[in-house]
């Protein structure tokens, strides 16, 4: 399955990563938890529980436009982000903070 996850930073600056592999969902999940925890991402809800759209947004906006730049770094978020959530298209709008497949 070929995937797109496209970050939007603000309204004049997007970045599209493009991929053919992904990982597999346990690897993705356990990428995003590594990441969650690395970069010391707070639950975005009150009850505490942190679901992947949630990491997601949370690892990209704690990570910011410089991490991104390291093209091995993005290129991993992509494949998380696409295994974990099975879906070709995602868009993490970072100035947003939403996430839409």
């Amino acid at each position: 399955m070929q995937s797109t996850v496209i970050l939007v930073w603000n309204a004049h600056d997007e970045q599209t990563l493009q991929l053919t592999t992904t990982l597999s969902p346990d690897q993705a999940r356990a990428w995003l938890d590594e990441q969650f925890v690395a970069f010391d991402c707070e639950p975005l809800r009150a009850s505490g529980k942190v679901l992947v759209a949630d990491k997601l947004l949370a690892i990209a906006e704690a990570a910011g436009r410089p991490q991104f730049a390291d093209a091995a770094w993005a290129q991993r978020y992509a494949e998380a982000a696409a295994a974990a959530t099975a879906r070709p298209l995602i868009r993490v709008n970072v100035a947003e903070r939403t996430l839409t497949y």
